[in-house]
């Protein structure tokens, strides 16, 4: 039983719940209206049967007054026929009289109508006592009324005292029915209002399942179908089968929905594609690009931004400071927080919000320059840009882009150096030439002819050496540029001769011994001459600048092996040799040695010239050298091409 009132409260919940408040609230109405209509119309009922009794109380009162003044003096002399018969005939004259019942002093009824009609009592009959009530009194000249329910209705009682002469006889009681009319017509107003009562019920019930199916439903279900298209999914549709109003408002939903799905498709795709472009285009772009949201965290990085930072694996949505390097973190962390901590200012206060109102640093575009050690240590400019929305008004995110200017700091920094070698270079021999002239023009009368001499031949010298350092910068700057050389077959003993033939005079002044060593039947290279001359001269020359008296110069020249399409070319001293340390940075602009271990003169740019020219011939040059041992510089140059071959492929191809 209990499961069961638990079932019908959980169904009668449940089907409550699906009502919307307008139709509960109609329910609710309908129960107020209800309830006061019943309320009144048995307050109304309740009334006329109070009326009713009250009219039957008084009708049996004189009723029975009457009928008691009649029997009281048949009772006296107990001539019980004729108080029969007077009685029946009183009430078969009426038809309100339910029954008339005669009881002595001591409360034995000894006649009733129409219960009994025995005249005379015998030793068979039953005594039966009439219940008085308890306000009822022998003495008392009023008569005694109660009601009481029967099954065929309410009967009035009147208790009447029977007296005749001042003596007490006993007490007449009459049964009055209740009127008829009254009866059946409050039993037709009470069967009235019930069936008003559930005849509203019953149409607001029907009404509320005609609104739960024709109304609600569909509205449910437009409302469940908007809420579906506003978030996103366009798919949806409504199949109800209904006319009217509701069900035009229903095509309309789907034709809309249709037409919102289509356009969803084509938006779709086409930001799919502008994506891919523009992804596309991030990639491909030199610079590195990362876009941050206004909490700092990745949206996009592209390809180069994750080299130049040394990114792997997936690095969106990360907070950006974790992840940058650390030189990157240390200079844009202020920054970065600034704009952050100003775009939670304008969002709690979006009526000040301006884009002027952004910190000075990064209104714009703020630049800075940073060199990262690792990885791989380089030099990049990093531009920080806001991105705003349409209006200017807020932060949407943070553009960084990154630039690897290592190369050009690189140059920048050679430019730099490059002059002031240069300029370092020049003074000198210009300030000797210009204070030995003023020497010789202040106090030429006063020194000796040698003295003179000795002062003109060392302007000379330097006249010289500012003469030789010229012609290295603008041989150094010709090679560096994009000048093209034309190369052609070259026989290796040529510049080798000359070379040796130049400085064969400056050998022997410095008593030092040059030697050529040339593999016999050597083929020819792919060379210039005039630049393979110059690279010979400018490592014999140095091998003469560094090699003590007595010591050996040789240049050599020999095949690898018979096979071999290359021909090593060695310059080799028996000098005082460069530290392992110097080696590096041996080929550098205006790096010399001497610098350290001797007080030689040079400029420091032929060596720089050597390599220059050895990779226009597409080799490397190269050194093993020891401290007061030798160095030996060598190369490798491509052997030329035959042309017998080629003359003997374009006779067989005409042929």
């Amino acid at each position: 039983m209990l499961l069961l009132l638990t079932s019908i409260r959980e169904i009668i919940a449940r089907w409550w719940a699906e009502f919307t408040l307008q139709t509960r609230l109609m329910a609710a109405a309908t129960l107020v209206v209800s309830l006061i209509m019943s309320g009144l119309t048995f307050w109304a009922v309740n009334t006329i049967q109070q009326d009713v009794r009250l009219n039957d109380t008084r009708f049996g009162r004189d009723l029975g007054l009457l009928l008691a003044a009649n029997v009281a003096p048949i009772v006296s002399i107990d001539d019980r026929t004729e108080l029969a018969r007077f009685s029946r005939s009183f009430y078969d004259s009426t038809s309100s009289i339910r029954y008339i019942l005669y009881a002595d002093e001591e409360g034995s009824i000894f006649l009733g109508i129409p219960f009994s009609e025995s005249e005379v009592q015998n030793s068979l009959t039953i005594r039966r006592r009439m219940q008085l009530p308890d306000s009822y009194s022998p003495q008392s000249d009023v008569p005694v009324v109660r009601q009481h329910l029967t099954p065929d209705g309410e009967v009035t009682d009147v208790f009447v005292p029977l007296r005749h002469n001042d003596s007490y006889l006993g007490v007449l009681a009459i049964g009055i029915n209740p009127n008829p009319t009254v009866v059946t017509s409050s039993h037709l107003t009470r069967d009235v209002t019930i069936a008003v009562f559930i005849s509203i019920w019953a149409m607001v019930i029907l009404g509320a399942v005609f609104n739960a199916l024709m109304i609600t439903k569909p509205i449910k279900e437009l409302l469940l179908g908007v809420k579906n298209i506003a978030a996103g999914n366009f798919r949806q549709r409504i199949d109800l089968p209904l006319g009217g109003e509701l069900g035009e408002l229903i095509l309309n939903f789907n034709e809309m929905a249709e037409r919102l799905e289509s356009y969803d498709e084509q938006n779709i795709e086409e930001l799919t594609a502008e994506k891919a472009k523009l992804e596309t285009l991030v990639s491909t772009i030199a610079d590195g690009a990362v876009l941050l949201d206004t909490n700092l965290r990745v949206i996009l990085a592209n390809p180069t931004a994750q080299r130049i930072f040394g990114w792997e694996g997936k690095i969106t949505g990360r907070d950006a400071l974790e992840i940058l390097p650390e030189a990157v973190q240390l200079m844009l962390r202020q920054p970065l927080h600034e704009l952050v901590s100003r775009q939670s200012h304008l969002a709690e206060s979006p009526d000040e919000a301006t884009a002027e109102q952004l910190p000075e640093v990064i209104k714009d575009a703020a630049e800075f320059q940073i060199t990262i050690p690792e990885p791989p240590g380089h030099t990049v400019r990093i531009l920080l840009t806001t991105v705003l929305d349409q209006y200017r008004e807020s932060i949407k995110g943070i553009a960084i882009t990154v630039q690897d200017i290592t190369r050009e700091v690189e140059l920048n920094e050679a430019k730099s150096n490059f002059i002031s070698n240069v300029s370092h270079e020049l003074r000198t021999p210009l300030f000797n030439i210009k204070s030995f002239i003023e020497t010789l023009q202040e106090y030429g009368e006063d020194l000796s002819e040698p003295e003179k001499r000795e002062f003109l031949e060392t302007a000379n010298r330097e006249t010289d050496r500012l003469t030789r350092l010229v012609n290295d910068v603008l041989d150094l700057s010709k090679l560096e540029s994009n000048k093209r050389y034309s190369f052609d077959a070259v026989e290796i003993i040529q510049p080798v001769e000359q070379t040796l033939r130049t400085h064969q005079l400056n050998a022997r002044d410095k008593g030092i011994e040059l030697c050529q060593e040339i593999e016999p039947d050597l083929p020819p290279v792919r060379g210039n001459y005039d630049l393979l001359v110059q690279v010979l001269s400018n490592l014999l020359g140095n091998g003469l600048k560094f090699t003590p008296v007595g010591g050996k110069v040789a240049i050599r020249a020999y095949r690898l092996d018979p096979a071999s399409s290359w021909v090593r070319v060695e310059v080799a001293d028996t000098g005082i040799g460069i530290d392992p340390e110097d080696q590096q940075a041996i080929f550098d602009r205006f790096f010399r040695v001497e610098n350290r271990v001797h007080t030689l003169e040079g400029t420091g740019l032929g060596l720089s010239i050597v390599r220059n020219i050895v990779e226009k011939h597409q080799s490397q040059v190269h050194l093993i050298s020891e401290v007061g041992v030798g160095t030996t510089f060598w190369f490798d140059l491509a052997v030329a091409q035959s042309p017998e071959p080629q003359l003997d492929a374009a006779k067989q191809l005409i042929g």
